[in-house]
């Protein structure tokens, strides 16, 4: 009876023992589905997040980021592609050349000795006077007509010829501002290439006037608007 019951308890103990591995195991093996159902679903929220920014998985494994466009509508879409821009040419005006009457006779001699600025010029019949602002030069006959020169604009040409008219007033002579005219305007422009002169003046021989021995660069004149073009291999055009 004692062997018997002995026996009992030890099959008792060792049946309690492989239930309790058993739960454990049990427990174990729970805890590792929940957690990898918990890495499954962060696994999507992350796929999820990477497609929202814009971020792809590269060859290496490693994730790049990638530019999202916004989603349009190519039926409605009608714009054009860009087109190169053109070179801007700009024109510089550097000078403006007009005259005008003071209409009383001028005494040259008299001007060149009271007069401030000023050089006579004997053998050509005139004399020159300068101004500081604007930077322009007057050339004047005793019959009483002045030209300036140097301005850069019409209403800086004006201002200088004013202000030429009240020095002469200013040394006794009874000016009268009359007649005032821009008589001429030189500007340049630079072409962004280079001119073939001699192509050029052969396809237009009827308006253009090359003369390499007297001048580098072809005269072209123009009717409308009437002005005159200095042209140079360079790329450099002059018109007045």
């Amino acid at each position: 009876t004692k062997t018997a019951v002995s026996g009992t308890i030890s099959f008792s103990s060792s049946a309690v023992l492989m239930i309790v591995n058993f739960s454990l195991c049990h427990s174990v093996l729970k805890n590792i589905d929940t957690a990898v159902s918990e890495l499954i679903s962060i696994t999507d929220m992350m796929t999820t997040a990477i497609q929202n920014n814009g971020i792809e998985t590269l060859a290496n494994g490693n994730i790049g980021h990638v530019e999202v466009m916004p989603a349009t509508d190519s039926s409605t879409s009608t714009e054009k592609p860009a087109e190169p821009d053109s070179p801007e040419i700009d024109i510089v005006i550097n000078n403006v050349v007009c005259s005008f009457s003071v209409r009383c006779h001028l005494n040259l001699r008299q001007i060149a000795l009271n007069g401030a600025n000023v050089e006579y010029r004997r053998e050509n019949g005139m004399i020159t006077m300068k101004l500081r602002k604007p930077y322009t030069t007057a050339s004047m006959w005793s019959s009483g007509k002045v030209t300036c020169t140097g301005a850069t604009s019409e209403d800086q040409a004006k201002v200088a010829a004013r202000r030429f008219a009240r020095c002469l007033q200013k040394l006794g002579f009874k000016v009268r501002f009359n007649n005032f005219r821009v008589v001429n305007v030189l500007g340049t422009c630079s072409m962004p290439f280079a001119i073939k002169i001699m192509a050029f003046s052969e396809r237009y021989k009827e308006q253009a006037d090359y003369e390499p021995e007297l001048h580098p660069g072809v005269t072209y004149k123009l009717t409308q608007p009437k002005a005159t073009l200095k042209i140079f291999s360079t790329g450099s055009v002059t018109v007045t």
